[in-house]
């Protein structure tokens, strides 16, 4: 018997996430462990008199995922090919709904971190078109996750558990979770508004030191259009604007590698030293990808307070209320960022105990929670 929950869940997706309108052409991306999101993404899209266009990947089968098998065996000459169709769907198509689905999301850990960096070189004409697009308003885009048997042992869960954390976070359980989702859009505004105009944020407490500029910079209220679940705001800071240090509390998953403890200092914008308790190597190298992966394309807060524990997963993680995160590499032109890179590694740092935000040297944010005068 299907679950209801996945029904509302790609309801919320199609009318609230991506906006489908009769015509829109979509690609549905998604591994065949996300079969029961993607068979009802297919029909209600279809409903809604669009063109949905299945891209389903191989989750897990042994001995590898379709993406091992790749960066195991492609040559060079292959991991900078630029893959056709997805190059087509996001450079002509309406949107695209990525459906996050592996069954073992540390496949990737031991293959060569050397060949893995190039392969998403090779992606990232891909990442500027959807970042591009998504700014200018031609590209609807939006990321989620089907829950597995690898993100449950990554959160510490049984399958069950993590089913009901996954629909939870996403208000599949609600009567109408659209309506939700546009509640969270009207509570986020507040601290949208107040941000206009403003130029120096100032961030203070055990784990953090830092100084930035968003002067010229817009503030984007996250509430389910590009993510889902979501509870954000979040902006591109002026690229040569921040100053300081910061050590992230919560591990840096990226490419099935997790990075502990990773701490950073920050002069003029770039990222000039970098250390981990676990995965040092691996943060250096990937902050050495290219021009821009030492940069910070965003800064942002995390408002929601359904989804307090870490998991494991950025898509979840970064939206844990009373916390900030930092993405280093490519930003999004819509905030105004101008910063360029093929990564965009998010690393979240709490502030819910002895933290504070300043803008234009007033308090902003205390302990994990707004606290501005409207």
């Amino acid at each position: 018997m299907a679950d209801p929950r996945v029904t509302k869940f790609a309801k919320v997706l199609i009318e609230h996430s991506a906006r489908v309108v009769p015509g829109d052409r979509f690609l549905l991306e998604g591994t065949t462990a996300a079969e029961p999101l993607l068979h009802e993404l297919y029909i209600q899209m279809l409903g809604k008199g669009a063109h949905p266009h299945l891209m389903m990947t191989l989750p897990g089968l042994m001995p590898f995922s379709q993406e091992e098998m790749y960066l195991t065996y492609a040559n060079d000459a292959q991991l900078d090919f630029v893959p056709t169709f997805y190059k087509l769907a996001y450079e002509q198509f309406e949107g695209r709904i990525r459906i996050h689905s592996a069954t073992n999301t540390h496949g990737t850990t031991n293959i060569d971190p050397a060949k893995v960096q190039r392969y998403h070189k090779g992606l990232a004409t891909i990442t500027e078109t959807q970042f591009r697009r998504g700014g200018e308003g031609t590209f609807k885009w939006v990321t989620t996750l089907f829950p597995t048997d690898g993100y449950a042992q990554d959160a510490s869960m049984s399958l069950k558990e993590y089913e009901d954390f996954v629909f939870g976070a996403v208000h599949a359980n609600e009567d109408d979770p659209v309506a939700f989702w546009k509640t969270v859009e009207s509570k986020q505004q507040s601290a949208i508004d107040y941000m206009k105009g403003k130029s120096q944020v100032v961030l203070r407490g055990p784990n953090v030191d830092l100084t930035l500029s968003v002067k010229g910079r817009k503030f984007m209220n996250s509430f389910g259009t590009f993510n889902m679940p979501d509870g954000e705001i979040y902006t591109g800071p002026v690229e040569d604007s921040a100053n300081g240090w910061v050590k992230f509390t919560y591990p840096a998953n990226y490419n099935g590698v997790s990075v502990e403890g990773a701490e950073l200092t920050i002069s003029n914008g770039r990222v000039v030293t970098a250390k981990a308790e676990k995965n040092e190597e691996f943060l250096v190298k990937t902050l050495d990808i290219d021009a821009g992966s030492r940069y910070i394309g965003e800064f942002a807060i995390g408002t929601n307070f359904d989804i307090q524990r870490f998991t494991g997963n950025i898509l979840f993680d970064e939206k844990i209320g009373g916390s900030f995160h930092m993405a280093f590499g490519a930003g999004y032109p819509e905030t105004g960022s101008t910063n360029k890179s093929a990564i965009h590694w998010d690393m979240i740092c709490d502030l819910r105990t002895d933290s504070e935000i300043l803008v234009d040297g007033e308090l902003f944010y205390k302990n994990g929670q707004f606290v501005f005068e409207k």
